[in-house]
């Protein structure tokens, strides 16, 4: 299993000005932003405004802080994401603005490439075991004092795991949260 500290997570404005992006990982390592096969990334978002764009990206979003946003879809379709909401999957190649319900929020952005990577992303918020049969397993730690598998993750710490393997998750706070992102390749 290998570990990434929040501290060294590298933190990027965006162009437009309106928030950042802390990159937690990507693949291949060092992939720009038009040629990863998959990236794992959280956005502090201070204002509306529309996504980025990115043909042949599949992505999820999930907000971790802030009161929430609604995706209105160029199409007409408008979702409302909050802290309760299930991770929300969607093309990365629709046209999409994000109106946010009530000051900044912070979200998990998971993407990866249509037809190399599929992904699935769970909000986990109790001790227990999960596995990886295929792919990459990676723990991004939310809230709380996580053990995994004997190695501690705090807030904004992350593990990949690589397949076939298991992790124990042990947190003794009472409102620790992980996010645990499955990776599997498609070719």
């Amino acid at each position: 299993m290998r570990l990434i500290r929040a501290a060294d997570c590298l933190v990027m404005p965006w162009k437009n000005g309106g928030g950042t992006t802390t990159e937690i990982a990507v693949a291949p390592e060092g992939a720009s932003l038009s040629d990863f096969d998959w990236r794992i990334s959280m956005a502090h978002v201070g204002q509306d405004g529309p996504f980025s764009a990115f043909p042949g990206i599949d992505r999820t979003l999930s907000v971790l802080t802030g009161v929430g946003i609604t995706l209105a879809f160029g199409d007409g379709e408008r979702v409302q994401l909050d802290r309760t909401s299930a991770p929300y999957s969607f093309a990365a190649d629709r046209a999409v603005e994000g109106l946010l319900a009530d000051g900044p929020i912070d979200d998990l952005n998971v993407m990866s490439r249509r037809g190399l990577w599929r992904h699935r992303v769970e909000r986990v918020s109790g001790a227990g075991s999960l596995s990886a049969s295929e792919g990459l397993l990676v723990l991004v730690a939310r809230k709380g004092d996580w053990q995994v598998s004997g190695a501690a993750l705090v807030a904004g710490d992350s593990a990949i795991l690589e397949a076939p393997g298991r992790v124990e998750l042990v947190s003794h706070s009472g409102e620790a949260e992980l996010y645990a992102v499955w990776l599997t390749a498609e070719r």
